[in-house]
């Protein structure tokens, strides 16, 4: 059995369906606080029989500790996706971002040492690089974040060393770029309250006519003028996860892993590729650039695919028309609901 924490959240669900429809045991652990109950049905629809759910918020660590004693002697490993990840509102609230993010992965750490379970793969993010001195980015590039979003998922990496010099707790971290995309069957999706994230705020915009969308900055020192950016897709990402998984448990070693494309692409493109999924256009207006936004930022992925065997099999193209299905279907489950 795997524990996925913070499985019914956007990236974390994916994974649940990935590892299910490879047969695995799967329990979810979420708090609900920012997912959504219809993802866990629609989690238990895929696997009535290999999927279980336990509704904790990890920040307690007696009901954590409860739900390990309940499954006490059939969990293998963890994927530890449960976090707060927006940048701008860490900048704002910093002390609720530490408080989540690191003391509760502090909590999971010592109840998965207490249990007897030495292995995790950890959801970081490319932001511990902050504004890296080169691109692409590898794993080799100093960690000098500049958010505290940022900050709280570096200390998380600092104490899994810790953790592994002190109790042989060995983990995967894997540092994701920009994640984008749905499940091809349109089952699950992107569905954050509020949506801060670029791609899903474009589409949603389809749904509510006279929206506009500002560009910051077309002067930069890209092809076309605007930020480049390295847009990787949700199931690709959620493949990686499995991979590690694998090469951790027959390898019993700790390691870092970049996941991007390794090309980027500009933020016109996106918009671009919008248009011709949804065969309608966007109003756009280009503004100041905004402060601390580099012009290119993407991955050097090469690692990942040389030890783990990972490989990008999805275009930006096919990015966008799963997004987008899954939020013509997205706008009905809303309506249902209310």
């Amino acid at each position: 059995m795997i524990v996925v924490t913070g499985g019914a959240g956007y990236i974390g669900s994916h994974a649940c369906v990935n590892l299910l429809e490879h047969g695995f045991d799967v329990l979810c652990i979420d708090s609900l606080e920012l997912s959504h109950i219809e993802t866990v049905n629609m989690l238990k629809n895929i696997s009535m029989s290999h999927f279980y759910f336990e509704k904790i918020d990890l920040k307690n660590k007696e009901d954590l500790t409860r739900v390990f004693d309940k499954y006490s002697g059939q969990i293998d490993a963890v994927m530890h996706f449960a976090a707060y990840s927006q940048v701008e509102e860490s900048v704002k609230y910093p002390g609720k971002y530490f408080r989540n993010n690191v003391v509760s992965s502090l909590n999971l750490f010592e109840v998965m040492i207490e249990h007897g379970i030495y292995s995790i793969i950890f959801s970081s993010t490319c932001s511990t690089y902050g504004q890296p001195p080169q691109v692409p980015i590898d794993e080799s590039c100093p960690q000098n974040p500049v958010n505290p979003y940022g900050m709280s998922k570096l200390m998380i990496e600092k104490i899994l060393a810790a953790f592994d010099t002190a109790h042989g707790l060995k983990s995967i971290k894997l540092r994701y770029f920009n994640v984008i995309g749905a499940d091809a069957r349109g089952r699950i999706g992107e569905w954050h309250t509020p949506e801060t994230h670029l791609l899903p705020r474009i589409l949603k915009s389809y749904f509510n006519e006279g929206a506009t969308f500002n560009i910051y900055g077309d002067d930069y020192d890209t092809d076309d003028g605007t930020c480049v950016r390295d847009y990787v897709n949700v199931e690709d990402l959620a493949e990686a996860h499995r991979l590690a998984y694998t090469y951790l448990m027959e390898n019993k070693v700790s390691d870092a892993f970049n996941l991007g494309t390794e090309k980027g692409s500009s933020v016109k493109e996106i918009f671009d590729i919008c248009s011709k999924v949804t065969a309608k256009k966007l109003n756009v207006v280009v503004t100041e650039r905004r402060a601390g936004d580099c012009a290119k930022l993407y991955a050097d992925a090469s690692k990942a695919k040389s030890v783990l065997g990972w490989k990008i099999t999805r275009t930006l193209e096919d990015s966008v028309r799963s997004a987008y299905a899954w939020e013509q279907k997205l706008q009905g489950i809303i309506k249902y609901i209310k």
